[in-house]
């Protein structure tokens, strides 16, 4: 299918004989024809980077977007912007199907098109103008083929993540046919899923996945995990999830008046094949890309995290850290048998939920390695130990993050004042104001746990 992609670019760019680049609608590189001559100055940055990186950047995915290219029906001209890094102008053809837009292609204009009729308002276009878009036209049809067979791979993957563990083995049954008949999938291959979060979920109408390595499926779910096998629409997120939250509308009240905490933002789950069990290369490519997504990290306006209860009402973090970051991504294990996927999905979800609350595992991470998380992911979100509410106060917040330093280096005090860039005198004074606020003793093992993993699980 990517081998027709490049055969149509091809034909564009002969036709106009100018450089072609195709690219999804939200700028993920499919294709991208020859460039041919003897002017390295035709090599445009923003198309460098496009191929190198497979993604335009932000600052030229506002350009492009400020002229209406999602609305356009016919082809536009760009013009430079060196702000943006947009050095040359473009020819942009909108690739539509079925009344949306599924794509763009983006033709270089080195000046012998500057002239060129593109057509609209009344006026025909300039014949090879005519061709082109006819050939765009071909590409969207093929782009909404690929989007159709996504979504229904999507969602007989949603159904399967979301099924109660009676439900399990019919929605991998049903998955597993679905796969070998489109994607040629064999039982028993070693399996993973990706969890991204946050993920955009507005005008997703019929977006087609990325052409990533592995990538078999995807599809959107609500934070919160799984449902129970009673559940009344398990797409919809409503019910306990694995941890016995429910689900609410943003912001909803109930019909007695009671307000309900906004409902999670959606996370992206992406079904990856891996070559051997253990090996996740493929899995940490994977979430890479989906990380450089425009959905990635982006919480709609409805829906969102609820506000925390502690110190990152003030801007910093639970414990005083860094706020969460816009989007991490986790990985579960592993896993031969499509009735396992919703437990890897559960411990990607955990984890991303870690690392986005735990700077030092990174961006993506993996479910083994992220230690005491894998324990307090598992915890009902419930109100902090009596014990640490007065140091979760935003007044306190570099005496909770001292706190929690001083823990994670076990006690040793000189190695938390070199971490913190403090005098071992000053740390042993803010350590005594700790206690003084909790009434835990340092001394005490007891004490150590409860005040370490409720920093930790503050952060979530």
């Amino acid at each position: 299918m990517r081998g027709d992609y490049q055969q149509l670019v091809d034909e564009i760019s002969a036709a106009l004989g100018a450089p072609a680049t195709l690219e999804d609608r939200d700028f993920g590189l499919i294709a991208f024809g020859a460039h041919e001559g003897d002017d390295d100055e035709v090599m445009d940055p923003v198309r460098t980077r496009s191929i190198l990186q497979r993604r335009s950047s932000a600052a030229v995915r506002a350009w492009f977007e400020a002229f209406g290219i999602a609305r356009a029906k016919t082809a536009l001209r760009i013009p430079p912007d060196p702000a943006a890094g947009v050095f040359k102008g473009r020819i942009c053809l909108p690739v539509r199907h079925g009344g949306i837009v599924h794509g763009y292609v983006w033709l270089l204009d080195d000046g012998h098109l500057t002239h060129l009729a593109l057509g609209g308002q009344g006026t025909e276009p300039d014949p090879r103008i005519a061709q082109a878009m006819e050939t765009a036209a071909r590409i969207g049809a093929q782009l909404a083929d690929e989007a159709r067979a996504g979504s229904e791979l999507g969602d007989l993957l949603r159904e399967l993540l979301l099924a109660g563990r009676a439900g399990r083995p019919p929605a991998a049954a049903a998955l597993g046919d679905a796969l070998r008949e489109g994607l040629r999938f064999t039982p028993g291959s070693p399996l993973t899923v990706v969890a991204v979060l946050p993920w955009d979920i507005t005008d997703t109408d019929a977006a087609p996945l990325p052409n990533l390595p592995g990538l078999l499926a995807a599809c959107a779910l609500p934070a919160g995990g799984g449902l129970p096998d009673d559940a009344p629409d398990a797409a919809a997120g409503a019910g306990p999830g694995r941890d016995g939250r429910t689900g609410g509308g943003a912001g909803a009240e109930g019909s007695s008046g009671t307000s309900y905490p906004p409902e999670p933002a959606p996370a992206l789950a992406a079904l990856v094949r891996l070559r051997s069990p253990g090996s996740l290369a493929p899995a940490h490519t994977v979430a890479e890309q989906l990380l450089r997504s425009p959905r990635a990290g982006a919480v709609p306006a409805a829906a969102g995290t609820r506000p925390p209860r502690t110190a990152s009402r003030s801007g910093g973090g639970a414990t005083g850290s860094a706020p969460p970051r816009p989007g991490a991504a986790g990985i579960g294990s592993a896993t031969g048998e499509l009735a396992g996927l919703p437990d890897s999905w559960q411990e990607a979800l955990d984890t991303a939920r870690a690392a986005r609350a735990e700077p030092r595992l990174g961006t993506v991470a993996q479910w083994d390695t992220i230690g005491s998380y894998r324990l307090l992911t598992a915890l009902p979100d419930t109100e902090p130990d009596a014990a640490l509410a007065p140091l979760l106060a935003p007044a306190h917040a570099e005496l909770a993050r001292t706190a929690e330093t001083f823990l994670d280096c076990a006690g040793q005090a000189g190695r938390t004042a070199q971490l913190l860039g403090i005098h071992r005198q000053t740390l042993y004074y803010r350590l005594g104001r700790v206690e003084k606020l909790t009434g835990l003793d340092l001394n005490e093992g007891e004490d150590r746990l409860l005040l370490h993993m409720g920093l930790k699980a503050a952060r979530l």
